[in-house]
This record gives C-alpha cells, structure tokens and sequence, in this order.
C-alpha cells in the first residue's frame, strides 16, 4: 500500500467519521431544539394561564372597587340630602311664623302642667315669650333661653331642668320617623 492510498482511506475513513458526528450532532441539536420549544411552550402556556388568572382576578377587584365606590358616593349623597332636608325643618320650625306654632306652644304649656309646675319657672325661647306669657299667665317666667322654639321648666335651685324646646322634641320625631323620610326622599 502506499501512502497516497493510506492517506485516502484515512480520508475517507475521516469524511464517514465527520458524517457520522455531523449526523449525530444534528440528531442531537434537533432533539434539543425540541426540548427547548416544549419548555418554551410549557413556560408560554404557564404564564399565560398565570396572566389570564390575574388579569380576571384584577377585573373582579376593579368591579368590586367601582361598586364600593359608587355605594359610598351614593351613601355620601343621600347623607347630604338627609342633612339638608334636617337643616329645610329646622329652618322652618325655627321661623316665628311657622303655621301652628302658638298651638304647638299651647299643648306644650299643657303636657307642662300635667307633668306639675308649681315651684318652677318657665323659660322660654325669646321669639316665643309673648305668646307663653299670654298662654301660662299663673306660671313664674325665667329669663330667655337659646333655642329655635318653646321652653324649659327649672326648679328654683336650677337641680331639675324639664326640656320642652322643639329642638329636642324635633330630633325625636325626625329619627322616628327617618325611615319614612328616606323612602320619601329615595323611594326605598
């Protein structure tokens, strides 16, 4: 043999070696390329799902969060409704033309002497002194308390004190009777 023909088989022997390997890297590169898009894909599939779960989850907060928002500022109005239509009575209790106001002022002089009076002086609320004086004429008058209306007994040592303002008996019916309001106003 000579070393041409050596050289040529070693060649030869070399190229099968080199296909061989080159098919076996090629095997091997596609088998990991397949690997590496399926975990590709996996990792793909698995955010996704993590995404789609938070982006429902951020939904149902953002629906929850607007509802809770628009109760409160539903709430926060029908507080400031309430109020106004509270501050609408007053005012009108409070006014010394107030239709029915002396009759109110006579039943409260006559809840008073049922309750007795005798040793008490009655106070009463400035714009109502005039009209008091002419309704309890046998009854010791005070001086003048504050108040948009009506009266307070006191015993002459001041220790007892019987409230008959229309501010207090006011306060009372409006709370009784603030369920009505609301479904007036709100229709609930």
């Amino acid at each position: 043999m000579s070393l041409n023909t050596i050289a040529d088989e070693i060649g030869s022997m070399a190229k099968d070696e080199a296909k061989k390997v080159k098919s076996a890297a090629k095997k091997e590169a596609k088998g990991i390329h397949k690997e590496a898009k399926g975990q590709v894909d996996d990792y793909h599939a698995d955010v996704m799902a993590r995404t789609e779960r938070s982006s429902q989850q951020l939904a149902v907060e953002t629906v929850a969060a607007a509802r809770q928002a628009n109760q409160q500022r539903l709430l926060v109005a029908r507080r400031e409704e309430l109020d106004a239509t509270w501050e609408q009575v007053l005012e009108a209790v409070s006014s010394a033309k107030f239709k029915g106001r002396s009759d109110m002022l006579k039943a409260l002089v006559s809840e008073a002497r049922e309750v007795g009076i005798e040793g008490m002086s009655l106070r009463p609320v400035s714009k109502d002194r005039k009209a008091l004086e002419q309704s309890a004429k046998s009854i010791d008058f005070g001086d003048d308390i504050d108040g948009i209306g009506g009266f307070v007994l006191e015993s002459k040592d001041g220790s007892v004190v019987i409230d008959y303002r229309f501010e207090g008996r006011l306060r009372t019916a409006w709370e009784t009777s603030l369920g009505d309001v609301s479904t007036i106003l709100f229709g609930e």
